[in-house]
């Protein structure tokens, strides 16, 4: 079976209860659409354990890349000893739900220190797949200007600084899978619930913000709650 969900934000908990609730196994495929880290209680633990699953795919979220140079600036640090001095902009993340992010990554030796920086660095800005002779493709929050230019050549910031519009249809025979927006705050959206749009489904649920984790399975549309 092919599954997606999104926006974890460190619940790993969560994450291991929906990998139960769904009975992953090694012949299946999870694509995680971005925002593994921030908010919850252990994002290491979730990065760390991601990492070593090859039939769980990453699709980076904006939260992922900002914890990538944040955490690149603390490892330089660390490597060399000296006295962390944070960057506003630090300042601004670990106050914004960074901080476990930070403090699960300062826990952690240095080779998997390395390991977690080389694995978010790897993380793509979308996938495209098909299950059942159906088309889909997955990022994190949009696609800004994807209608001049082929996403191989969109810029970062296309996928991650602007959400996608439930009411626009992207492309005529695929479906756009996103997380990032919220999706009770959706037009008359069901609380914490997977939302369907023109030709896009969105998956986050509140998982790290006092909602629930979603899964969705796309061999037969089953939907998956966990809180």
């Amino acid at each position: 079976m092919t599954y997606v969900m999104s926006d974890i934000h460190g619940e790993y908990g969560l994450f291991l209860k929906m990998l139960e609730e769904i009975r992953f196994s090694e012949g299946d495929v999870l694509y995680i659409a971005g925002d593994f880290v921030d908010f919850g209680e252990d994002p290491m633990g979730l990065l760390c354990d991601v990492s070593m699953r090859a039939n769980v795919i990453p699709v980076a979220g904006e939260r992922d890349l900002l914890a990538l140079r944040m955490l690149t600036e603390l490892d330089r640090v660390l490597g060399s000893a000296g006295a962390l001095q944070a960057s506003e902009e630090m300042k601004e993340w670990m106050e914004s739900g960074g901080k476990s992010t930070m403090l699960g990554f300062h826990a952690l030796s240095e080779d998997m220190r390395e390991g977690v920086l080389d694995y978010l660095a790897e993380m793509v800005l979308f996938e495209e797949v098909e299950v059942k002779n159906e088309k889909y493709l997955i990022v994190h929050a949009g696609l800004r200007g994807h209608e001049d230019t082929p996403l191989e050549e969109l810029a970062p910031d296309a996928f991650l600084s602007e959400a996608l519009d439930p009411e626009k249809e992207y492309f005529e025979d695929t479906t756009v899978i996103v997380g990032h927006t919220h999706t009770s705050t959706l037009p008359d959206a069901d609380k914490d619930m997977i939302y369907y749009g023109e030709g896009s489904i969105f998956l986050d649920c509140g998982a790290g913000k006092g909602g629930c984790l979603g899964c969705l399975c796309l061999d037969n549309g089953k939907e998956y709650y966990v809180s």
